[in-house]
């Protein structure tokens, strides 16, 4: 498929703001709404940071506070790049206070408690901080303890990787696969059986090895093992389908409804619980992706699900508007909300307008009309050069952003080039909630 300079330029996020730039046109903004509301938000990432943002400009004489005990940001769409030797580990990070505007509160510490009763968040520095509305988006956990014999100091030797657990991690991860693509042998990939963060990376990293191996010449030298957690490859049938079919083009063998339970470096087996049973496999590189579940505070508080997603904790909200079920003051964002779909950045771009209208619309005594559908992208490289720009709701339902430019289901360059080029600019320009 061949786009011209305009197509191009919408298709990377970038014609837009061309556009406006050219003819000097701005889109209206709606009214400030002046309110003395405290407004709390758990989480400085993407989630957190971008309704900062928002929030600030939308609301005059608000009290907000946001609560988030790392000072690095760390751009997570980029660690399957640095684990495939594309990126070094500095191009994710950048602080925390980069991103924060002027005009909020921070407060450097974690949760240890919400008390949804008395409206109280207390931290871990013993600070009781009152709101009138909390947004809870501290993001998750990787359980890595979860897996028996496995802990993250492995990374990066006896063929161990684990990119999911940060820059020095995805670096590490990308020494142990590099090392796998020049020698060959069997590399084994895995996925948790919970919710998780971003479900195609996992089968990236898988992708990208395999095409690494491949231009190394060792294609008939190594045996590329998936592991999923069920019966499908992917959530959305059409997509798993078109999975399936990479897979068995290129060779990659799908181990179906094998989950990792242990890890045995000293041997480099792997052992998964099956219907059938435990059973090992022997690996030449393994790629460890934890169970993912919910900061222990939420749980704690009595704020998750008790009949859903039970042991993974995520925050109890309607799926169309984020707010909690039964705390009208509460609302989630990002990983933690217990919503179907929705774990990615992508995501959290369409997720904040939500929690935006609905907070703002509390304060002025209204009732909000924005619905979050679900919507979740990922552009899923399939080889160095190549990706599939998959997007979907709570449905199932392909929602592409460019119909007739992009084909969702198809390897293209410019997908590719979205990952590596406009994914991050956009991402950036979420956070200062301008998208």
């Amino acid at each position: 498929m061949m786009l011209n300079r305009r197509q191009f330029l919408s298709v990377a996020g970038l014609g837009g703001v061309g556009a406006v730039a050219a003819t000097g046109l701005v889109a209206a903004q709606p009214a400030q709404v002046s309110t003395n509301a405290r407004i709390v938000i758990i989480g400085a990432g993407a989630a957190g940071t971008a309704l900062a943002n928002v929030l600030l400009r939308r609301l005059d004489g608000a009290q907000i506070t946001v609560i988030e005990p790392r000072r690095d940001h760390i751009y997570q769409p980029g660690l399957t790049l640095i684990a495939a030797g594309l990126r070094p580990p500095d191009y994710v990070m950048s602080r925390t206070t980069d991103w924060l505007p002027s005009g909020i509160s921070l407060v450097e510490a974690a949760v240890a408690a919400v008390d949804p009763e008395t409206k109280t968040v207390e931290t871990t520095t013993n600070e009781t901080i009152a709101y009138d509305f909390l947004v809870v988006a501290p993001g998750l956990v990787l359980d890595h303890d979860a897996i028996d014999g496995f802990s993250l100091d492995l990374v990066g030797r006896e063929g161990i990787g684990a990119l999911y657990a940060g820059p020095d991690a995805a670096a590490k991860t990308w020494q142990a696969a590099s090392h796998f693509a020049e020698t060959g042998g069997i590399g084994l990939f895995t996925r948790p059986a919970t919710a998780m963060k971003c479900g195609g990376a996992p089968m990236k990293h898988a992708f990208l090895i395999d095409d690494i191996a491949r231009r190394a010449g060792n294609a008939t030298r190594t045996q590329i093992r998936y592991a999923s957690h069920n019966d499908t490859l992917f959530g959305v049938p059409i997509i798993a389908e078109r999975v399936r079919m990479l897979f068995e083009d290129r060779g990659i063998d799908a181990l179906y409804s094998h989950v990792l339970k242990a890890v045995d470096a000293g041997r480099r087996m792997a052992t998964f619980a099956t219907p059938d049973g435990d059973r090992e496999i022997r690996y030449d590189y393994l790629h460890v992706v934890p169970p993912q579940r919910a900061p222990d505070f939420v749980p704690q508080s009595g704020l998750s699900w008790t009949d859903r997603w039970v042991g993974q904790g995520w925050v109890e909200v309607d799926r169309e508007t984020l707010r909690h079920r039964r705390y009208p003051a509460i609302f989630a964002l990002g990983d933690v909300a217990g919503v179907p779909k929705g774990k990615t950045a992508a995501s959290v771009k369409w997720q904040v307008p939500v929690v935006v209208d609905h907070l703002v619309s509390a304060i002025v005594g209204q009732e909000g009309s924005a619905r979050y559908n679900g919507y979740t992208s990922c552009p899923l490289t399939t080889r160095i050069g190549r990706a599939m720009l998959i997007e979907f709701d709570y449905d199932n339902n392909l929602t592409p952003s460019f119909p007739g430019i992009i084909a969702p289901l198809e390897e293209l360059w410019v997908s590719w080039l979205i990952k590596e080029v406009a994914v991050k600019a956009t991402y950036q320009a979420m956070l200062r909630g301008r998208t």
